[in-house]
């Protein structure tokens, strides 16, 4: 039977209005792109805790951070591009040095944008953001999860980085699911090989993951939606039970998710990890689907990569 589809923006706009019917002390601050981060409905719905800065995103860093410094909870609101590495000097400064209390939640993260093209393509935000002290950096993998960690997230000290996909993808979980930060998900247990994916390509991990069980290779799968504090233990459990590993991101290979769980493989000095993930090198304008076939991040690719790691 085929998934319900819905983009993760969605998950966010609606469920930062009902957290922000219940604590008025929450605000989004947003960069004139609203509609596209589905934060409209908050604005109209609660427009004394909506702020419009413009097209101005390293001014809505230090909005942000004036509001945090009063007890409030801001959520800065623009594409995942621009929220990372236009604002990064401001988030380092002005929110992860003093340790405020501001979310950053950003649409359009990964190669969602399509045929936006390259300049409006996030492929290196969460790498780039994990090197900042102080900072918690999350990608949800479907609809409810984005809901379910957006809550957590408001009701969780600290600066954060919020990531959401613009394309509708494939509803994996329920509203009933909970999620906790920093602790990754398993949605498969196995022995032979063990697939640690996040944001929207845990749902191509997971169609892998079984038709992988239907070859007779068990499969564990992991849902890794917090890259920033990475779930050591998760990690630590895959390298020294299965020992082969396959990383899958909507990201640079370098600097996310690969990255992280090869760190932790390396201090270990076992274990054999392969990344799938965007290889290095700008998106271009196309199809989100081609974009992602370019780099090898498919179910085909999943399935044949955990088969090599087991010849």
């Amino acid at each position: 039977m085929e998934r319900e589809k819905k983009a993760t923006r969605a998950g966010f706009g609606e469920e930062i209005v009902e957290l922000g019917k219940k604590d008025n002390g929450i605000y989004v601050v947003d960069a004139d792109i609203g509609k596209s981060c589905k934060t409209t409905k908050f604005a109209q719905t609660l427009p004394k805790q909506h702020l419009n800065v413009g097209i101005a995103e390293q001014n809505a860093a230090g909005v942000a951070a004036g509001l945090a410094t009063t007890g409030k909870t801001p959520f800065v609101v623009t594409y995942a591009v621009f929220g990372s590495l236009r604002m990064c000097e401001m988030i380092r400064q002005e929110i992860c040095y003093p340790n405020l209390n501001v979310k950053i939640a950003c649409s359009h993260g990964g190669v969602t944008p399509a045929n936006d093209g390259a300049s409006h393509q996030a492929i290196e935000d969460m790498g780039v953001l994990r090197t900042i002290p102080n900072m918690t950096v999350i990608m949800p993998a479907d609809y409810w999860s984005a809901r379910k960690l957006v809550a957590a997230a408001a009701n969780t000290y600290g600066p954060m980085f919020l990531r959401f996909t613009r394309d509708a993808i494939p509803v994996i979980y329920d509203e009933n699911t909970e999620f906790t930060i920093g602790k990754a998900h398993q949605l498969r247990d196995g022995k032979d090989v063990a697939i640690i994916a996040n944001g929207d390509t845990v749902c191509l991990a997971l169609e892998a993951a079984e038709e992988l069980e239907k070859q007779g290779v068990s499969v564990k799968l992991l849902d890794m939606h917090t890259i920033k504090p990475l779930d050591v233990e998760a990690v630590k459990d895959c390298v020294e039970n299965i020992g082969k590993i396959i990383t899958v991101e909507d990201h640079n290979i370098i600097n996310g998710l690969g990255s992280a769980v090869c760190e932790v493989a390396a201090e270990l000095g076992k274990g054999q990890v392969k990344r799938i993930g965007i290889q290095d090198h700008f998106g271009e304008s196309a199809p989100y689907q081609r974009l992602l076939a370019k780099n090898g991040i498919t179910v085909e690719n999943i399935i044949e990569t955990a088969k090599s790691l087991l010849s």
